[in-house]
């Protein structure tokens, strides 16, 4: 098995070297640093000296074979393993409550035991997860902090071990990273970041041929779900809608207002993330009503 490590990227580019090739069905490691490139792990450390240009490191990237432009990348995730340390950030004009924030903080957090350590009263589960993932994307390079119908920094939270992801493939080998994994993350991820921390993920990355989408989807045991990015929220909820919308008309043989209203009966409406450059909107539908995306 691969064990990829050693080799960050900071931005998602079909010009990044890859630093292994991988065959289509093989699973493989990846060890991640955390979104501050691990710059904030040792006691004393503090916002102020941070390198920016080290922010949301990607670990890879890897050129999977077979994979070819209009092509979907399935990427199952079968494991995370989490380091004994995270850490969270609060930072002026950042997030859903920067314009209240007056000054930064850096709180260093214990992670053990399948447990979260916020203090030393609040105590929670984690719940391992993937913010940053993706491929290559159609044209140009665009950083690990923003996200895109290529992956990146989605933070969507229900990506993690059980789900299988689908990325649109736009160039020869897919050039596939991923990083950025939180030991707990809530949905919009409102004061900029999770349970930031350093992790090793296992996943197994397979080439499907003869269909092609436009954004990357998720799929679980309880739901199919379409992801979709823009930095006006209200596109990026029609996008995930309409495309939602298209695949249930396609699986299940309804129109477009039948399948408009059972998504309105049935359907959930989630927000991922609302800090990034462009925010992050998922549209779902039960598995017990659309068994597969495809």
């Amino acid at each position: 098995m691969k064990i990829i490590e050693n080799n960050r990227v900071f931005a998602f580019d079909s010009k990044n070297e890859c630093v292994a090739e991988v065959m289509d069905g093989e699973t493989v490691v990846f060890r991640t640093h955390d979104c501050f490139d691990n710059q904030l792990s040792e006691e004393g450390s503090c916002i102020g000296a941070l390198n920016w240009d080290r922010i949301n490191p990607a670990t890879g990237p890897v050129y999977v074979q077979n994979a070819k432009a209009g092509d979907v990348l399935k990427v199952e995730i079968l494991e995370i393993a989490l380091d004994k340390q995270g850490v969270m950030c609060a930072l002026p004009e950042n997030g859903v409550l920067g314009s209240l924030v007056k000054e930064e903080s850096v709180k260093r957090i214990q992670v053990k035991d399948g447990k979260v350590h916020f203090n030393d009263k609040l105590v929670f589960d984690v719940t391992p997860m993937i913010g940053v993932i993706g491929v290559a994307p159609e044209n140009g390079s665009i950083n690990c902090g923003t996200p895109g119908c290529h992956g990146g920094n989605m933070d969507n939270k229900r990506i993690k071990v059980g789900v299988s992801l689908y990325f649109p493939v736009f160039h020869e080998g897919a050039i596939f990273s991923l990083g950025d994994v939180h030991a707990a993350m809530g949905d919009g991820e409102v004061m900029v970041s999770g349970v930031e921390i350093s992790a090793e993920v296992k996943v197994r990355l397979s080439v499907i041929k003869g269909i092609s989408i436009e954004t990357p989807m998720v799929e679980n045991e309880e739901i199919c779900g379409v992801i979709y990015s823009h930095e006006e929220i209200e596109k990026a909820v029609f996008h995930a809608v309409r495309i939602m919308n298209e695949r249930v008309q396609e699986n299940l043989g309804l129109s477009l207002n039948e399948a408009g209203m059972l998504l309105s009966a049935v359907g959930d409406l989630r927000f991922c993330q609302v800090v990034d450059p462009e925010r992050t909107v998922m549209m779902c539908i039960p598995k017990k009503i659309m068994k597969s995306l495809f």
